[in-house]
């Protein structure tokens, strides 16, 4: 703390009264409060570089764009909505045992202009391709797909005309293998997605192998 000489307005030529001067340590001792009790380490009165030294280690700096990330990656609204099978493993996350609120995922939604997640349970027809990217259309922005099994990801055992894999049709940012996957699979993947929202992503294997750019396009 520095004390100076200080006139009208800012002017120099009268001394500021002192305790003018402690407005700062009484800004930081307001931080303090709210729960925070005397006691064995918390001492009752702390001054200077002591004080300022307490209230930085209790204090989180951040920016915006990182604290919105981490709201939208801890607060996801998936939407009701399942295909086949893999249905059956993605109900499962929300039961007891997975325990998908954990997370803070478990408020599914019926209606896509609510949700701003969908998660593609089972194979994909021709005929349902419109409709799921329609849904997906609807969805709030940002929105995020999970192509949940091999037959979404790639038709798998139903490797036939009928079916058209997720990617030909819409965006997905996460695939989760397995036919059907386990829930822990389908939470694995969640997380990934997580990740990926926090724009703190592991390395995929085209990275990891040098295989950027040999994409399959339509």
């Amino acid at each position: 703390m520095k004390r100076e000489v200080l006139g009208p307005a800012g002017t120099a030529g009268t001394r500021v009264d002192p305790e003018t001067l402690r407005v700062r340590s009484l800004n930081a001792h307001q931080l303090l409060r709210g729960g925070e009790l005397e006691g064995a380490n918390q001492p009752a009165h702390l001054e200077g570089e002591e004080l300022e030294r307490y209230v930085h280690e209790r204090l989180v700096f951040t920016t915006l764009d990182s604290a919105v990330a981490w709201a939208r990656s801890n607060s996801f609204f998936p939407l009701a909505f399942g295909l086949a099978c893999c249905a059956m493993e993605q109900f499962q996350t929300a039961g007891p045992r997975m325990d998908i609120a954990r997370f803070g995922y478990e408020a599914f939604r019926a209606s896509p202009r609510q949700a701003d997640l969908i998660i593609l349970a089972g194979r994909v027809s021709i005929k349902m391709a419109p409709i799921i990217r329609r849904l997906y259309d609807q969805m709030l922005e940002p929105k995020w797909a999970i192509s949940m099994g091999a037959c979404c990801s790639s038709m798998g055992v139903f490797n036939n005309y009928a079916l058209v894999p997720a990617d030909k049709f819409m965006p997905i940012d996460v695939h989760v293998p397995g036919c059907p996957p386990r829930p822990e699979a389908l939470m694995h993947g969640v997380l990934k997605l997580r990740e990926m929202v926090q724009d703190n992503p592991e390395a995929g294997w085209r990275e990891r192998y040098g295989a950027v750019g040999t994409e399959e396009r339509p």
